[in-house]
């Protein structure tokens, strides 16, 4: 069990309403399944339709997107309707970007540094501050900041023992995206790419952290990945919430076994040793 990229209110994917076609500018184009950052999508000709289960979320991204600049890192420009909106009918649309996820942990981690550099700049988003979902209430959870009344067998025993060594941090909160596993794309050239953004307002160095916790617990990676970027600020307790974060994330999935909580098991271990 990944990343949560929930689609709980989202439009059915498997029919592309021709109005949304219409609005988006790609009527006559013929529309082609494929798998956007997980999710069943739609490319029609340079542009790329998907059903979008938050329109607030999908509005605030395109509208950072749409000018943002990160050095050596292609961005799905997103794609406005004749009249201007960003989303119509649950829907949204970007410019189709090339490329493929790839096992390449340490230049995801890097580009999610550069990402976030670009976006240091961006407002905290009023979209926070009401916002109680799953990722939410398990990053406030990492932090500190909420109590989670979580299933002992899928991860809230192991959350209570690493939280015990949770430390004061010194790191700026800021817009990051949180949820960059498996969600960048590489081309031929392994030029990397993002295809929008998941808000939080979380330290850089936690964001990185995420990455390199799912690549060891889900993706295949060494564990020497934990070191190759120690040299981050506060980087054992980064560690450390981004496993916390994980766990109480799985504690919450409605499809959480003990059998899918072992990759997460296994980093816990390896983080618990550089605390």
């Amino acid at each position: 069990m990944t990343a949560a990229r929930t689609l709980a209110s989202a439009p059915a994917a498997s029919v592309l309403p021709e109005h949304v076609r219409t609005a988006f500018g790609v009527r006559e184009a013929s529309p082609r399944p494929v798998v956007w950052a997980g999710q069943r999508a739609w490319q029609c000709g340079e542009v790329l339709l998907r059903p979008v289960s938050d329109h607030v979320v999908a509005a605030w991204s395109a509208t950072v997107l749409e000018n943002l600049e990160v050095p050596d890192v292609r961005l799905a420009r997103p794609v406005r309707s004749s009249d201007g909106r960003w989303v119509v009918g649950g829907w949204a649309a970007s410019r189709h970007v090339p490329g493929v996820p790839e096992p390449r942990h340490d230049e995801v981690v890097a580009a999610s540094l550069r990402l976030h550099a670009a976006t240091a700049t961006v407002l905290r988003p009023r979209l926070l501050d009401d916002r109680d979902d799953l990722l939410s209430r398990s990053a406030a959870a990492a932090f500190g900041e909420r109590r989670l009344d979580l299933h002992p067998d899928t991860g809230g025993r192991l959350f209570t023992e690493l939280a015990a060594h949770r430390r004061t941090i010194r790191l700026t909160p800021q817009v990051v995206h949180g949820e960059l596993f498996g969600a960048m794309l590489f081309d031929p050239a392994g030029r990397p790419a993002v295809l929008d953004l998941v808000p939080f307002w979380r330290p850089a160095e936690w964001a990185a952290a995420v990455v390199v916790v799912d690549a060891v617990a889900w993706g295949g990676a060494d564990e020497d990945l934990i070191e190759r970027w120690s040299e981050l600020a506060e980087w054992p307790q980064s560690l450390l919430r981004a496993v916390l974060y994980r766990l109480a994330l799985h504690a919450q999935h409605p499809d959480a076994t003990t059998d899918s909580l072992a990759g997460i098991e296994r980093v816990a271990g390896l983080v618990s040793r550089r605390l």
